[in-house]
């Protein structure tokens, strides 16, 4: 499809040309979000009839294409959108003004199948039609202009960027230190074969960045780290970043209330520097995890980390080890398998893999000049990928306590795996020696569900792939040795097998009040109010921090935009009230925690006994946030002023 299409001039009819160009767009598009944008731009509601509102019905194995439409409610949509089409094309409307309120409602009323009157301000938030609803409302110099306070940002990557783009909203002086000679934190870090993303594009952005022309369905790692890379530079923070330089350790000073912290760059020089405040930003999944096997030092060939591939690396024609089935081995595997001469991947735990089509897919030309086309539609359709994964697979990893069985955690769950095993059954029923292996024995959603469009099954299928579940019992200088007695020779192993994500902020030394450390405080056991406040360390604020991290539904964007929000109003408290200092009651962080201990008790992540990266040793559940996006976005509009201590 051309990237353009012949234009009707007023006055004129469209040509049939026209009409089957625009049709066949039309084709590819997304509907219900189409016929939102087009009410929106023209002012015509009567796009949103009834038998056109999507059902949506509950997000099971797959999403439901266009939000369940009938094939007939389908059609006449695309007859609807193809004369509007002609219509904006014959007024020349290019552009649009927001909605009032009123209508906005009714819009989103029709795209969510009548959304609460709850999350019309969320939802509102997330469009950004007129303003940027997540910036500060207020500016230092409006608070406390004469008041020293600087804050600093430990992170560059998404959460790290988020952070700073208030900050410099909001005037306060601020620095970013960065251990990578880059932004992008992960984004920039992973860059092994297949990196991608396993959220839908549109949705993984932000609210305040929103991009109009994605390549991808699930961008390649590339495309992440260059948006990363955009908006540092559009939104103005390179200059307040200061690259190849890593903290070693953050002392709170009490008498002072200041923050000192120690800094050491590329060179080794150390400095010292001091703030009022500091908002961590360092991330989950940054800190390599080896597996403790015996021999690990003494291979003689090339070993690599999924996190830290080399690229030099060529592993074209070689015998390639794979150890792990995550994520990343997920991506890894399928991109080089059909390159090496020999490829062994190692299993503990086989994976449960969610049917996503157009995984590997780009964004149609018809999508794409649909975009252009009409204003907006970009956003619509960013909103509407936000709305159907907002609750996503919820439903579906509730634990039912009555419940009796091991691979299950309810009669939903049930229903979702016998759904997923199907699956499994279709694609290796030419290989009944790999069905055992690949059908996990724990339930769907206690690990991590990885995205599925058939690559996987095929590169455990091809010639050269060998799926070893045997225990590793050893390294040794020529390869890997399984427990029983096998020798897998090879010249490279790649460790996919993932980080220390629930030790938290591990590789800094942080001393609060009354000289506690933060490893002495958590003990292992890493929490926090909100995943952003802990006691006894004042000012100090975490950005996807413990009980965060999102499993089944949403985008973790939009949880870092919360507690970004939400921190830039702890710190207009401060400014306002004159506090030095601001910190969380402990009376509040342990009712929070054991709120949420309980609510992740009853999910499948929590239910099951499987090892995941979702426990932290104490086989607590440190990463995952248990409930909807609404309940973390009403949380964090503006502190609870009685669940802090202000000095």
């Amino acid at each position: 499809m051309p990237e353009t299409l012949p234009t009707t001039q007023a006055g004129q009819s469209a040509s049939d040309n026209e009409k089957a160009g625009l049709m066949a767009a039309i084709q590819e598009a997304e509907l219900p979000p189409l016929l939102a944008a087009l009410a929106h731009v023209s002012g015509d509601l009567s796009l949103l009839t009834d038998d056109l509102c999507p059902p949506l019905p509950p997000m099971k194995t797959s999403i439901v294409p266009q939000g369940g439409m009938s094939a007939q409610a389908q059609q006449r949509a695309r007859t609807l959108i193809l004369e509007k089409l002609l219509w904006l094309r014959e007024h020349k409307v290019n552009s649009a003004s927001a909605p009032d309120m009123a209508t906005l409602e009714r819009i989103i009323t029709f795209l969510t199948g009548g959304a609460s009157h709850d999350y019309l301000p969320l939802l509102e938030h997330e469009l950004a039609l007129d303003a940027d609803h997540g910036a500060p409302k207020w500016t230092k110099d409006q608070v406390a202009p004469q008041r020293d306070f600087k804050v600093v940002v430990i992170g560059a990557g998404a959460s790290g960027l988020a952070a700073a783009h208030r900050l410099n909203q909001s005037g306060l002086p601020f620095v970013v230190i960065e251990k990578n000679s880059d932004v992008g934190g992960t984004w920039w870090e992973n860059n092994y074969p297949g990196c991608r993303l396993d959220t839908p594009n549109y949705a993984y952005s932000f609210s305040f960045a929103q991009k109009e022309d994605w390549p991808e369905q699930f961008s390649i790692q590339k495309e992440i780290r260059d948006y990363l890379r955009g908006i540092s530079k559009d939104m103005d923070i390179r200059r307040h970043v200061r690259f190849n330089t890593i903290v070693t350790s953050a002392t709170y000073d009490e008498k002072r209330a200041l923050w000192q912290l120690e800094l050491r760059d590329a060179n080794g020089k150390g400095e010292t520097l001091a703030c009022q405040a500091v908002i961590t930003a360092v991330g989950q999944l940054n800190q390599a995890q080896y597996p403790n096997i015996p021999g690990i030092d003494t291979f003689s060939g090339t070993a690599v980390h999924s996190s830290h591939w080399p690229q030099q690396l060529d592993v074209e024609g070689k015998r390639v080890a794979v150890i792990g089935t995550g994520a990343s081995a997920y991506q890894i595997v399928p991109a080089i398998a059909g390159k090496v001469s020999s490829l062994k991947v190692f299993q503990r735990n086989a994976p449960w893999t969610l049917p996503t089509a157009n995984y590997h897919e780009k964004i149609s030309a018809g999508m794409l000049l649909l975009f252009k086309e009409v204003p907006y539609y970009a956003r619509w359709f960013r909103f509407w990928q936000f709305w159907i994964s907002a609750e996503g697979r919820l439903p579906f990893v509730h634990a039912d306590p009555a419940w009796k069985g091991k691979h299950a955690v309810s009669e939903a769950n049930e229903a979702l795996r016998q759904d997923l095993v199907a699956i499994l059954k279709k694609q290796f029923a030419d290989r009944p020696d790999l069905l055992p292996k690949v059908i996990p024995a724990y339930p769907p959603g206690a690990k991590r569900m990885l995205r599925d469009n058939g690559v996987w099954a095929a590169a455990l299928k091809h010639e050269h792939t060998q799926l070893i579940t045997e225990p590793i019992a050893g390294i040794t200088k020529h390869g890997i040795t399984t427990a029983d007695g096998q020798e897998h020779d090879v010249d490279v192993i790649v460790y996919a097998t993932g980080f220390h994500a629930s030790d938290f902020l591990d590789t800094i030394t942080v001393t609060g009040r009354n000289g506690i450390t933060l490893k002495q405080y958590w003990n292992g056991d890493a929490k926090a109010y909100l995943g952003i406040n802990i006691p006894n360390f004042p000012n100090l604020f975490c950005v996807y921090g413990p009980n965060t991290n999102l499993v089944v539904n949403g985008s973790i964007l939009f949880m870092s935009e919360c507690a970004v929000e939400y921190i830039m109003e702890c710190l207009r408290v401060l400014l306002q009230e004159d506090a030095k200092a601001m910190e969380c009651r402990e009376q509040a962080y342990l009712a929070f925690n054991e709120e949420i201990d309980a609510a992740n008790a009853r999910m499948a992540w929590g239910a099951s006994d499987v090892s995941s990266w979702y426990k932290n040793k104490k086989g607590r559940v440190s990463q995952n946030w248990p409930h909807s996006l609404l309940r973390y976005w009403q949380m964090t509009r503006t502190p609870a002023l009685s669940n802090y201590k202000l000095h």
